[in-house]
């Protein structure tokens, strides 16, 4: 029962850690600003770079990437403790790492207002599989400078981490992170419906970096 207990608090942690609203907090303390008054109204990396540059943006994507990452991995301590079994590790970090992305899109600290979950879905593919990671920020990037569209670029990055897994370097040997794979991808397509209605139509705007506020 006292097991259950610290398992518990350590996912309410893991949400505290992704309701951090770092573009909300860096826009008011540097800006004098909310930047989900401005742009798109979303309180994440993109909209970040939209209103306030490249050198905000980025500073915000880190962090939120920062968040997904410390939050899935604060599951290692459930083993340290002797809380949870090795064998059930991929388990809590998977449940970690969701908590984070949930409190990212639904910060508690901002009044439930948040981004879509990218970046911190990124922290915590960093902590399940890195090499996914690092080939998932390679394509977006290739899409991103040669579309100037970051929503397609998380698209196609999204698309291209299930089908990884069924190459023999990057299978992981767990049926639940191919699972969690798929899962990840439905999920940035979901929150991005908006975004494929106006690449569809033309309509979606192009990423200009040196955009400021």
């Amino acid at each position: 029962m006292l097991t259950d207990i610290y398992i518990a608090l350590g996912l309410l942690g893991a949400y505290f850690i992704g309701s951090i609203p770092t573009a909300v907090w860096y826009s008011k303390l540097l800006h004098g600003f909310d930047v989900r008054e401005h742009g798109s109204g979303n309180a994440g990396a993109t909209n970040t770079f939209r209103v306030l540059g490249a050198k905000a943006g980025i500073i915000v994507m880190a962090i939120d990437i920062l968040k997904g990452y410390v939050a899935t991995q604060s599951a290692e301590l459930l083993v340290g403790f002797g809380w949870a079994i090795p064998e059930k590790m991929i388990i809590f970090k998977l449940l970690y790492g969701i908590a984070a992305v949930v409190g990212h899109v639904f910060p508690v600290y901002a009044k439930f207002k948040g981004g879509k979950g990218v970046a911190t879905l990124l922290g915590m593919v960093f902590a399940i599989h890195a090499p996914a990671a690092f080939v998932c920020i390679f394509v977006f990037l290739i899409v991103f400078l040669l579309s100037k569209y970051v929503s397609l670029g998380s698209l196609i990055a999204a698309i291209s981490f299930p089908l990884l897994m069924f190459l023999p370097y990057f299978n992981p040997g767990e049926p639940i992170v191919i699972v969690f794979a798929f899962a990840m991808c439905s999920i940035v397509f979901l929150t991005h419906q908006k975004n494929i209605r106006r690449l569809i139509n033309g309509e979606e705007n192009k990423m200009n970096l040196r955009a400021k506020k």
